[in-house]
């Protein structure tokens, strides 16, 4: 969108198509044309908003004039006592050791719809509204998901410092339950314990408390909120509809709590229904419940498995199967860094392309890149096996 201010009026251009407020032919085609894709853009972003949380809770840059970004992790440093007459010029152990993490921007991601003219004119509805707001969670789905696939893969490593006789502490895992048992996953007493365990460990490793969230499916999150309610571990004066919404509302020891349906769980996205034993969670399948859990990320890795060409990611998020005992996410800001190059946007054809197929292209991307920054910020829970052993630990 570009803003040119004039002395009598102000002009918008979208899309390439001018549009004057105020002007007598405001109703024109290519006018009302620029509304259409000023109305859809608003949609477009509200649509992507509210379905995205990852978006500010993790460390986010914008990538300009290149294709990544340079994040400078620095570790710790000692003191010493100075010795009388000795110069002073720095630590004599070289601290801070510091440790350079690179994020590169994945490959574009889109999501468009062609809209009929024809059926704007016959519809009673608002199509183009409808269309944007499903392009909108379609882009905000896919984000969240490269998000906090880089969380987990920061909970299983080691700290980027790697400076000889300097040991940075590296990412956490902490087991749901005492039993090697998937079922574990939805018991609130134990994701409780695990809620304290997480977050001594952070503090054990000098993670700020500023900004610490967990991430939990929605089943988990209700079965928790149940047995918190009562136990003043929640603001008694959020109650009802903002408790029920799983947006920061709750919070134990000192960890906002929100609740997602795009967190790997147990190899899937956001849910997993029935079986027993490591990676079986007992729940019963409501039914149709819809194949969205399981698509996959457009990895390379899982492109072999199915996914179209063209649908390729830079950075690693690893794959489903190595996700098959995690069971939740809870982080600091700093655990993953994030590069922006491309916002969301909305783009839409007109002019003869509309013309000569009595329609136009609505088309939503953005371009975005994500991986761990600082492990000691990420915990993963996990279910059904020991922390750091087996499938868990590799990608």
């Amino acid at each position: 969108m570009a803003h040119q201010n004039n002395a009598n009026n102000t002009s918008l251009t979208w899309g390439g198509v001018a549009a004057n407020k105020g002007t007598p032919d405001a109703t024109t085609t290519a006018h009302r044309r620029a509304l259409y894709l000023k109305l859809f853009s608003g949609e477009l972003f509200k649509g992507f908003q509210r379905n995205t949380i990852a978006r500010d809770l993790i460390t986010k840059r914008t990538l300009k004039n290149g294709k990544s970004l340079q994040f400078i992790f620095t570790g710790r440093t000692n003191s010493e006592f100075h010795v009388p007459g000795q110069n002073i010029l720095g630590n004599t152990d070289g601290a801070p050791p510091v440790a350079e993490v690179t994020i590169q921007c994945d490959d574009l991601l889109i999501s468009s719809a062609f809209v009929y003219e024809l059926d704007e004119v016959l519809s009673h509805y608002d199509l183009r509204g409808e269309i944007s707001r499903k392009i909108g969670y379609a882009l905000a789905e896919n984000y969240d998901r490269r998000i906090f696939r880089a969380i987990t893969k920061a909970a299983r490593q080691a700290s980027p410092i790697q400076k000889t006789n300097f040991l940075e502490p590296g990412g956490t895992q902490v087991r749901v339950g005492t039993n090697a048992a998937g079922t574990d996953a939805y018991d609130a007493d134990a994701l409780v314990n695990a809620f304290y365990d997480a977050a001594a460990a952070l503090d054990e490793k000098g993670v700020s408390m500023e900004g610490r969230v967990g991430v939990l499916n929605p089943r988990q999150y209700y079965e928790l909120i149940q047995k918190v309610g009562d136990s003043g571990l929640i603001n008694r004066d959020e109650q009802g509809e903002a408790r029920q919404r799983g947006n920061g509302i709750v919070e134990i020891a000192g960890i906002k709590i929100f609740k997602s349906m795009n967190i790997p769980f147990f190899g899937r996205f956001g849910t997993k229904y029935g079986g027993s034993g490591a990676t079986g969670t007992g729940v019963t399948d409501p039914g149709n419940t819809g194949s969205f859990v399981s698509e996959d990320m457009g990895n390379q890795a899982e492109s072999a498995s199915g996914a179209p060409d063209g649908q390729r990611t830079v950075n690693d998020y690893g794959e489903g199967n190595k996700f098959d005992n995690s069971c939740g996410l809870i982080f600091q800001r700093e655990a993953v860094g994030c590069v922006e190059a491309i916002g969301p946007q909305v783009q839409v054809t007109s002019g003869d392309v509309s013309v000569i197929y009595q329609g136009d292209v609505i088309l939503g991307r953005l371009a975005m890149g994500a991986a761990p920054l600082n492990p000691a910020a990420a915990v993963e829970l996990i279910a059904g096996i020991a922390p750091n052993t087996g499938v868990a630990q590799a990608f």
